[in-house]
């Protein structure tokens, strides 16, 4: 009899050990930890929204939120980034925004043996939240992407209650200024025509899509009533002083009425978890 117990605490002992060894192997197969290297300041922001952000290891030069990611090791910026220099790195895992790198840096990355992922650029809140949910199954993090959906629900939830209050469609470009002999007009299909349209501004008024030099005439024709910059451009412009040196700018309603503004890049153009957000503020700064 003692012997028979003895063989059936052995046994149970063995079971225990055994699931609890199953267990550990499972949780190991759900999500390791991996050296990820990010380009796309969207993905950067959402992956250390989802907690992760202790494993990215570089980032390119557009992952500005949050502020700790600069001081990581930086892979550069669009064209000026190279396959060795990322690989050198040695990343486990690479998150790249589609149309990012230039195509034969990316399938080098491909072809590399690492993990690549490449995630669609969102340009509008059921892109944004497809983003979200995309980086969240990657991650296994699906129950934290679902809480950061939610939020962005709640943001537009309350954009769609003011918007509601204030019909208004102001007249609103964006402009991207390197200084006043390099100033781009934002046209259509492109995040400024997006985000200024979820912010209740009017479509863009132009023929073209993407960006295109800065005319007088185009000004002119236009006559805006807000001109929307990143901070980064209205300081390389030297303030309002220094756009003053744009043709046809002075002319403006925005010029005459004091009504420029300038937003942080990344903020503005990202479209991420912090979209509802970004358009709330440019709907406030456009609707006094």
């Amino acid at each position: 009899m003692k012997r028979f117990i003895t063989l059936f605490l052995i046994s149970a002992l063995m079971l225990s050990c055994g699931s609890k060894s199953s267990k550990s192997t499972q949780q190991e197969e759900i999500y390791s930890s991996k050296k990820i290297i990010t380009a796309g300041g969207t993905i950067t922001e959402i992956v250390f929204a989802l907690g992760h952000g202790d494993e990215i290891i570089a980032t390119d030069r557009t992952s500005t939120y949050p502020a700790s990611m600069q001081s990581l090791p930086s892979i550069g910026y669009r064209n000026q980034i190279q396959a060795e220099g990322i690989l050198s790195l040695g990343p486990d895992m690479i998150l790249v925004e589609e149309g990012y790198l230039n195509d034969d840096v990316l399938f080098q990355l491909q072809n590399s043996g690492k993990e690549v992922h490449v995630f669609e650029k969102p340009l509008d809140k059921s892109s944004s939240i497809s983003l979200i949910e995309s980086v969240g199954q990657l991650f296994k993090e699906e129950e934290n992407s679902k809480k950061l959906v939610g939020n962005l629900e709640q943001d537009f939830s309350r954009l769609e209650t003011l918007k509601t209050k204030d019909k208004r469609n102001p007249e609103v470009i964006f402009i991207m200024s390197r200084g006043p002999e390099t100033v781009f007009l934002a046209g259509k299909e492109t995040f400024a025509d997006a985000i200024i349209q979820l912010a209740g501004g009017k479509k863009s008024p132009v023929d073209f899509e993407g960006m295109k030099p800065l005319t007088p005439e185009a000004l002119a024709a236009i006559n805006p009533e807000y001109i929307l910059l990143f901070e980064s451009g209205w300081k390389a412009s030297g303030g309002k002083d220094g756009l003053k040196a744009i043709q046809g700018i002075t002319e403006t309603e925005a010029w005459k009425k004091d009504q420029l503004i300038a937003m942080d890049g990344h903020y503005l153009s990202g479209f991420g978890p912090r979209l509802g957000k970004a358009a709330i503020e440019l709907f406030e700064k456009t609707h006094p």
